[in-house]
């Protein structure tokens, strides 16, 4: 019996030496190529924990001067000030952020899903080839060009001249407007990719029952599209949430309570920009509202990014 066993040990060794690959030049090359792809996103992995630890880590000293309720549920946000002026209640620059990107998404939302829907089922080819272009070349545009088009034209000519408001130069109406004209492409763009990629028998199939055109768009590609248009929607509220420039230049720099869009708000990220530009000297407690303000904001967009995922997941369609 011990012979058999040996034999089959050793005929075992010679199988898994002959399976054993011999190094080759492109074997070595494909294990670099490995290496640098892996190193590349390693970077960006420790560049995010990085992001948040110095986040964490000057949030910890603000909220060791300040009580969080106090940060949390307040409703005066005065850090500039000095003496009993000063106070550091978030809640009118997360008001703000919100208000600001729902006057945008109540611009970009419609328009958007209104070009994505023409492009994928109406347009010709050759208009979806010329508009396309033209409308993701609008995306490209600085948005500090936005602020400034927001500020020395659409309120003064539009808002003011052609509508005929009462509105101050600064206002939440004007830069919320913009705004939604910065994020339209992104929901357009994406949206239109996504009911693009709806197969060609889904449409064949619904025209064969008697369907006609609007009711294939809206009834067949738009539900069965519906994860890629939730992403874009989400992809589009991000970007607003997180829009500095515009609001910057065209919406004022006092963080409010109101609803009144003739008004200038303030949002986090126009606060943080705003800070940035000197106004706060490093380790006193203007400087660190800078990081409990951006964990905030960071907190928000995680958040919506959660929820995006588990809605793009709840909706996904897979296709043969």
């Amino acid at each position: 019996m011990a012979e058999p066993l040996a034999n089959a040990a050793s005929s075992s060794d010679g199988v898994r030496a002959a399976l054993a690959r011999t190094p080759t030049v492109r074997s070595r090359y494909e294990s670099v190529v490995k290496g640098l792809l892996f190193a590349a996103a390693a970077v960006s992995v420790l560049t995010t924990i990085a992001i948040v630890y110095s986040l964490f880590r000057e949030t910890v000293n603000f909220f060791d001067e300040v009580p969080i309720g106090d940060y949390l549920f307040g409703d005066k946000w005065t850090p500039l000030l000095n003496g009993d002026q000063q106070s550091f209640g978030v809640l009118p620059l997360i008001w703000g952020t919100l208000y600001l990107s729902l006057i945008g998404l109540a611009v970009a939302v419609p328009l958007g899903l209104l070009c994505a829907i023409y492009l994928s089922e109406y347009a010709s080819p050759r208009v979806r080839k010329t508009i396309k272009p033209v409308l993701e070349l609008l995306a490209g545009v600085p948005t500090i060009v936005f602020g400034f088009f927001a500020l020395t034209f659409f309120t003064p000519e539009v808002l003011r001249g052609l509508v005929g408001l009462d509105i101050g130069t600064f206002n939440a109406l004007g830069a919320g407007i913009v705004l939604g004209f910065l994020v339209l492409p992104t929901i357009a763009s994406v949206a239109e990719d996504a009911m693009t990629a709806v197969p060609r028998a889904l449409r064949e199939g619904a025209f064969g029952l008697g369907a006609n055109k609007r009711q294939v768009a809206l009834r067949v590609v738009f539900p069965a599209a519906l994860s890629g248009i939730v992403a874009a929607l989400v992809l589009g509220a991000s970007r607003a949430i997180g829009e500095t420039v515009i609001i910057l230049v065209a919406g004022g720099t006092v963080a409010r309570l109101s609803v009144d869009p003739t008004e200038g708000f303030q949002s986090m990220a126009a606060y943080i920009a705003f800070v940035s530009r000197g106004e706060a000297s490093t380790g006193s407690i203007e400087y660190l509202t800078l990081f409990a303000v951006g964990l905030t904001l960071f907190v928000m967009t995680l958040v919506l990014n959660i929820v995006s995922i588990r809605l793009v997941n709840k909706y996904r369609q897979v296709y043969d």
